[in-house]
């Protein structure tokens, strides 16, 4: 008996500690659709993409659920390419810029990678953690959801901060966005109050064109 009650103990603390889309029936297309049309994000976003993250949403089941961050990296850098929507009101908050890793491209990303050190950006579902006082400021910590894909944001520092590299002044020096070590910079003007609604809880879904990424991840679909 005393063996079966360590073996229920030992696979619920399993269970708490590992990631958390414990909800294996996801929001129907239907119901995404009808967000998708209602936050009148047509003009802005592919509703794939839209999909894709509103699917692994609802298998999170997130702490801080009335935020969702979409970041999509099959867009250039010269593109708005990351998205604060405010689910409850149905409103898109924020459209701007970020950045992606040094060694995932240049003007677009196109390689992704988990690896310490390897300065790429890594796709997939993450959750928003606590903020910390950096070089950049306050920033955000993010953890990763997807082993194989981000489970080490964390260990690689992959965090949310401000970066002066990150704004339409450096697109008309450069041709492009400036490029992080990994991290989704966003705009020194913007951050702290994306930072402020983001945390603590919320989900954050990065989208590359990865072949592997498409076929592997368990949350998208």
């Amino acid at each position: 008996m005393r063996k079966f009650v360590l073996f229920i103990l030992i696979i619920t603390v399993f269970l708490g500690c590992s990631t958390m889309y414990y909800n294996k029936t996801p929001m129907p297309l239907s119901a995404i659709d009808k967000v998708y049309h209602e936050v009148a994000l047509e003009p802005v976003m592919e509703k794939d993409v839209f999909r894709m993250a509103m699917t692994g949403y609802s298998k999170i089941m997130p702490q801080n659920n009335s935020m969702i961050s979409i970041i999509d990296f099959s867009r250039p850098s010269t593109d708005k390419r990351y998205y604060l929507i405010d689910l409850a009101n149905k409103t898109l908050l924020f459209h701007t810029y970020t950045s992606h890793g040094v060694n995932s491209g240049e003007d677009l990303a196109i390689a992704f990678s988990d690896k310490n050190g390897s300065r790429q950006s890594s796709l997939g579902f993450y959750l928003t953690a606590e903020t910390y006082e950096g070089k950049h400021g306050t920033s955000l910590k993010l953890d990763g959801l997807e082993r194989g894909f981000n489970k080490h944001a964390r260990k690689r520092y992959i965090v949310i901060h401000s970066a002066d590299y990150v704004s339409e002044d450096f697109i008309k020096e450069n041709g492009r966005l400036g490029r992080s070590w990994g991290c989704p910079a966003l705009p020194t003007d913007i951050t702290q109050d994306i930072i402020q609604l983001i945390k603590e809880g919320s989900v954050l879904f990065i989208y590359g064109n990865d072949e592997k990424y498409l076929e592997k991840s368990i949350l998208i679909r």
